[in-house]
C-alpha cells in the first residue's frame, strides 16, 4: 500500500515522503496514529503542490540571503573596547557585542550565526564570517578601536 508520511517514522520514512509499506502496517499503525495518509491521487497532487511551494520559498530565502550578504559586506562594524599597552584588550570582543553593534546599525543578526573561532583580543580589523543561510556566508570587517 502506498502512503504519504505526515511525520518522520524511524526506519520507515521521513515527512512528505511517498513510500510503499505493507497493508497491515499502514491500516493498523500508520493511519490510526495519523503518521501517514493513503496515497490517493488528490493527496499526491497536494504533496507535489506543497513541495513546489516549499522550493519557491527556499529559493526566495536564498535570494534574500544573498542580498543581505552584499549589504553586510559593504558595512564596517566598529566596536569600542578598553585596551592596555601594545593594543591588547582588557577582556575580549564577543559575538554578542558584534551582534548588538550590527543591531544598532539596523541589521539584525543572531549572535549564534557569527562564527568567531576565538574572541577578538586585540585592536584593529578582524575578518569575521557570519552564516546567513546554509549556503551563504558573509565576511564582515570588525574594527576594534580603543575606548
Amino acid at each position: 500500500m502506498k502512503v504519504i508520511f505526515q511525520q518522520d517514522v524511524k526506519g520507515k520514512g521521513k515527512k512528505g515522503e511517498l513510500k510503499d509499506v505493507s497493508e497491515g502496517y499502514a491500516r493498523n499503525y500508520l493511519l490510526p496514529n495519523k503518521l501517514a495518509v493513503e496515497a490517493t491521487a488528490g493527496n499526491v497532487k497536494n504533496l507535489k503542490a506543497k513541495q513546489e511551494s516549499d522550493a519557491k520559498k527556499e529559493q526566495q530565502q536564498l535570494e534574500d540571503a544573498k542580498k543581505f550578504k552584499e549589504e553586510l559586506e559593504n558595512t564596517k562594524v566598529e566596536v569600542k573596547a578598553k585596551a592596555g599597552e601594545g593594543g591588547r584588550l582588557f577582556g575580549a570582543v564577543s559575538t554578542k557585542q558584534i551582534a548588538e553593534t550590527l543591531k544598532e546599525m539596523g541589521m539584525k543578526v543572531d549572535k549564534r550565526k557569527i562564527e568567531l573561532d576565538n574572541p577578538i583580543r586585540t585592536l584593529g580589523v578582524t575578518k569575521t564570517p557570519i552564516k546567513i543561510h546554509k549556503e551563504v556566508t558573509a565576511t564582515v570587517d570588525v574594527h576594534v578601536v580603543e575606548e
